[in-house]
């Protein structure tokens, strides 16, 4: 294939992108910020300082998805990971210095959090655009949505005005990041720790929808689930034996698989029709049918109605972006995104 073609194909790619962003195929949602923590944040933060900011992250995006499809899980993971330790303060991006650790040495991000060298491309050209203006937590709330709507889901208006921590915390990353063997109980503890309910942890896992896990993710339910070396009897065993095959008692901890096994690139609702089947990769995602009549209750209606579930899933997202940010004179804009200022 020519260059020619290549550059036509990215701009045809890069094109159909921006159009969903502006108008996704389905509703876009529109949430509404009843704390105080959050006044401060708005949809326009940067429509008067960076007035092409969110088209600069869009096509940088589509970039990073064209080049890499496991990309827009990742990124939208980076987002996850950054809200649940102090707040979406960009705190996950920062490299060791000093004496402060960084959130990326933690169990939750060592060895799988990913798309860092992405984060740096696009404050690149943001930094290059608007100098000093557009935070680096900001940013990766922009990716988490554009994330989702290139892989075909909802779309809502991101609150924006956050800025950047100037310290890590190793120790939250640790504690505050569910494992994919947490309980429910467990799990649900360090979401109300966050703010969010029942319900937003049921339709925040749909995120699970996209995105892979190592084997080393999932093998205690192929083998030992319960210390007995029996497998986890929540698992189809069809199913159990497919993931036998590439993940075997020993060895390829690394081995990656699909969350969603049937559309695992579509942001869908196949997510909770797989866990309705018993076929939820991690057994973090499947004690949603298995350990809760309310949230059986949940996973049976959002495996039935994609809409209810993109609707409330667009709503959690602003909920969850809304964590503790940093405003108004607190933290600092970072010019480079691994680094503080002072370090750079």
């Amino acid at each position: 294939m020519n260059t020619g073609m290549v550059k036509s194909m990215v701009c045809i790619v890069l094109a159909q992108f921006s159009l969903v962003a502006l108008f996704p195929l389905c509703i876009c949602y529109q949430t509404h910020q009843s704390t105080s923590s959050v006044a401060s944040l708005s949809p326009q933060f940067y429509d008067n300082s960076c007035p092409n900011a969110q088209a600069i992250v869009q096509s940088y995006v589509a970039n990073a998805y064209l080049n890499d499809p496991r990309m827009a899980a990742s990124i939208l993971r980076l987002h996850f990971h950054d809200c649940f330790v102090n707040g979406c303060d960009a705190s996950v991006l920062l490299d060791s210095s000093g004496t402060m650790e960084s959130e990326k040495r933690s169990n939750a991000n060592r060895d799988s959090a990913r798309g860092f060298e992405v984060i740096d491309e696009i404050k690149s050209a943001l930094e290059n655009e608007c100098p000093e203006t557009v935070s680096c937590a900001d940013l990766l709330a922009l990716v988490a949505r554009d994330s989702i709507v290139i892989c075909g889901g909802p779309s809502w208006e991101v609150y924006l005005g956050r800025r950047d921590a100037r310290e890590a915390s190793l120790i939250g990353s640790t504690e505050n990041i569910p494992s994919p063997e947490s309980t429910l109980q467990t799990i649900l503890s360090m979401f109300n720790f966050q703010g969010l309910d029942l319900t937003d942890l049921v339709a925040l896992l749909g995120s699970h929808t996209i995105g892979n896990s190592r084997c080393i993710g999932f093998r205690q339910r192929l083998y030992n689930h319960t210390g007995n070396n029996d497998p986890d009897q929540t698992l189809n065993q069809d199913y159990a034996s497919m993931l036998q095959q590439g993940c075997p008692i020993s060895g390829n901890d690394q081995n990656l698989f699909n969350l969603d096994y049937v559309t695992p690139t579509k942001f869908d609702n196949y997510y909770y029709k797989n866990l309705v089947n018993f076929r939820g990769l991690l057994s973090s995602d499947e004690i949603l049918f298995t350990q809760s009549i309310e949230t059986m209750e949940m996973v049976k209606f959002y495996a039935e109605n994609e809409g209810a579930f993109f609707e409330q899933f667009a709503k959690s997202m602003v909920k969850m972006g809304n964590i503790s940010p940093l405003t108004g004179t607190d933290g600092e804009i970072r010019r480079i995104c691994r680094r503080v200022n002072h370090d750079v």
